[in-house]
């Protein structure tokens, strides 16, 4: 049974319990008030998870081969197998898909592979 009054949860969780309680007859409130404060302290726990409170970190992926393509209403897809050969995916908003790959930047990414490609 939990210990922890109710006075020292969240005022939404305690909104949230008066507006349970008024659906329930008197009989049924101790089981509900027990069952919601497992459930305020589980969402609690959840919030305190340290991953959440981590500086973000920059995802750094490489898709190695790409093997979809996908445009479907706002939304670009890529697919294809990342550096350790699992299949990885990467979604775009497609107007900032194609804002950035527009044709100066397909010209600069062209000079660099060629660039690339001569020195090898």
């Amino acid at each position: 049974m939990n210990k922890k009054p109710l006075c020292e949860y969240t005022k939404e969780q305690q909104n949230r319990f008066l507006d349970e309680m008024e659906k329930l007859t008197l009989g049924e409130v101790p089981n509900k008030l027990e069952e919601m404060k497992g459930q305020f302290d589980l969402e609690d726990k959840l919030m305190e998870m340290p991953e959440l409170e981590q500086e973000e970190e920059l995802i750094h992926k490489r898709m190695n081969d790409i093997n979809t393509f996908q445009a479907h209403e706002n939304e670009v897809y890529l697919r294809g197998t990342d550096e350790y050969g699992k299949d990885f995916q990467i979604c775009f908003d497609s107007y900032n898909f194609l804002e950035w790959i527009d044709e100066e930047h397909l010209k600069y990414i062209k000079k660099q592979l060629t660039k690339y490609i001569k020195s090898k």
